[in-house]
């Protein structure tokens, strides 16, 4: 009889404690540490986790694991911006250890090996998927919310980066803006629609600082408090590009990046941000 009135009380403590925590948690955007490639992890206010792309490898478990509890093995929804090796390389790895809700991608038609991986692990998963387009809002909880901002037209035969997903995440008076690879066009397209409700505290410097994304314009019109370049150290392609970080320097933008950094966290509690 005492064992039960103990367990009973362990779990009711464990149960104000998840509720504490769940009252008061805010929403974290972490940028994670996989190498030369992107991964986002969203976490909301009611603990709703949504995963932006998985990297080039496995790197993507390492990194997860330090953000989520040894017992989670969900995912609310894992976004995939674009097709590339370097944002999908580590996803069917992500199918295969996570249950995963919902998958939303872009729709363009790629036969590269990490893709036809990646479709076999979800379909193998049998998660819902859905093709995003602009005017699609993924609610996240306590107030949040992520809106997709592009695109806003059939991709399945672009160029890879031209189609790739960007999100636009809110919770209270902070937001993110999260590009893919996203190359100028794309950037003036969205500029043009927008205008300055594009403003956001986070900006995530598309293509990881290359030189065909981060157009001026957009940039100031995003007017970001902070950038983040997601890349490996010494990468092959030169990112981030000189021209980049001179321009978020003339702006006076204070920039963060994995390689020096490792794993970037962003907390909002729908008023101000803190970074780790």
């Amino acid at each position: 009889m005492w064992r039960r009135v103990v367990v009973a009380v362990m779990l009711l403590s464990l149960n104000i404690f998840i509720f504490s925590f769940a009252q008061d948690r805010g929403l974290s955007v972490s940028f994670l540490d996989v190498g030369q490639g992107d991964s986002i992890l969203i976490e909301s206010p009611t603990g709703v986790q949504v995963l932006i792309d998985g990297g080039p490898s496995k790197a993507v478990l390492r990194e997860l694991g330090t953000r989520l509890s040894f017992f989670d093995r969900s995912l609310d929804a894992v976004v995939e911006t674009h097709p590339d090796a370097d944002h999908i390389g580590g996803l069917a790895d992500v199918f295969k250890r996570y249950d995963v809700g919902v998958f939303l991608e872009p729709g363009i038609e790629n036969d590269t090996a990490a893709t036809k991986a990646l479709e076999k692990a979800v379909e193998a998963e049998g998660s819902s998927r859905l093709i995003a387009r602009r005017g699609m809002r993924l609610i996240l909880g306590g107030g949040a919310y992520a809106d997709i901002l592009y695109p806003d037209r059939d991709v399945s035969h672009f160029e890879t980066n031209a189609g790739s997903i960007i999100m636009h995440v809110v919770y209270g008076d902070n937001e993110f803006m999260l590009t893919g690879d996203a190359p100028k066009a794309v950037e003036g397209i969205i500029t043009a629609h927008y205008g300055v409700a594009l403003q956001s505290d986070v900006l995530k410097a598309g293509h990881h600082g290359s030189k065909n994304s981060s157009a001026e314009a957009f940039v100031q019109t995003v007017a970001p408090k902070y950038v983040v370049y997601s890349r490996g150290c010494d990468n092959r392609y030169g990112h981030p590009a000189p021209e980049v970080v001179s321009l978020f320097q003339k702006l006076n933008i204070s920039a963060f990046d994995t390689c020096i950094q490792g794993t970037i966290t962003f907390h909002s509690n729908g008023a101000t941000i803190a970074v780790k």
